[in-house]
């Protein structure tokens, strides 16, 4: 494998169109052609090629969880990353404090590489936007924060041990017991945060305050046919459904009920065009 250094795009605006709909993604058959002004090349593509090196080591595929070791593997890799590493400046246009985003703003994404057993890829967020609350069925996901603030909330299904207990007992079968992981701002640089199937908030929301760029190692990546659809969720508070006497305060427990997908999720697709992964096969 070799890696070619490339540009990448100075405006995320440049996209090709996502939609969800029936919970199916459908893309637009030829891209937007515009014109891209590219970046300066980054000094150090040796950094991804490493990412992308532990990645194979790491990922066996849909039914495994890395082992704690490979965990810290690639979050010493991540942790050390920078947006020069995928052919990103702080200095373009998009992360501008001043940039304005007119309507609602709406995410962009790029995909680096992805093959079964992983994905590597970008989201952009501009000030304000919102990635849903939305789950990661099976799958292991490394997120690193590479440029802006973002506001982070995340949770892991709660199953308490007294099956009387009423909160043992949704007020109604739409909803499943939740405990909050984390609730809290993040601005980077910041180290790499980690979720697991069924740890680790599993079920998160992003929520950018200031134009974010994301970094996400998705291990295995989505996949509708093996059982591994997105899945998205609406937060409510625990006394919901529920009367007095019944109603136990907690800051940590939420009802989660899940949602036909957003319009919120509607996402756009931009090229890559940052430093390239090229996998060679020896003869």
């Amino acid at each position: 494998m070799m890696v070619n250094a490339g540009g990448f795009v100075d405006q995320i605006k440049d996209v090709m169109k996502m939609k969800h709909a029936n919970n199916k993604v459908r893309y637009v058959k030829k891209p937007i052609k515009k014109k891209y002004r590219p970046h300066k090349k980054t000094k150090d593509p040796k950094v991804l090629r490493k990412l992308f090196d532990s990645c194979k080591e790491v990922f066996k595929g849909p039914g495994t969880v890395p082992p704690d070791s490979d965990v810290h593997k690639l979050c010493s890799i991540l942790d050390k990353m920078r947006p020069k590493h995928v052919g990103l400046s702080k200095n373009m246009q998009f992360f501008k404090s001043e940039s304005v985003v007119k309507g609602t703003p709406r995410v962009a994404y790029t995909t680096i590489y992805q093959c079964d057993e992983f994905s590597i890829c970008i989201f952009f967020l501009p000030a304000n936007a919102v990635i849903p609350l939305h789950n990661h069925p099976g799958m292991t996901v490394f997120s690193k924060l590479l440029v802006g603030r973002m506001h982070i909330k995340s949770y892991d299904w709660a199953v308490h041990p007294n099956s009387q207990h009423p909160m043992a007992m949704p007020p109604s079968s739409q909803l499943r017991l939740a405990r909050l992981k984390a609730d809290g701002v993040l601005t980077a640089p910041c180290e790499t945060w980690v979720l697991y199937p069924t740890t680790g908030g599993n079920i998160h929301e992003f929520r950018a305050i200031t134009p974010c760029a994301v970094l996400d190692v998705l291990g295995p990546p989505y996949s509708k046919e093996d059982d591994r659809d997105c899945s998205y969720y609406k937060d409510l508070p625990l006394s919901y459904g529920m009367n007095e006497e019944e109603n136990t305060k907690s800051d940590h427990l939420r009802w989660l009920e899940e949602i036909e997908v957003p319009e919120k999720s509607e996402m756009d697709r931009i090229e890559y065009l940052g430093p390239q992964l090229i996998e060679t096969t020896s003869l």
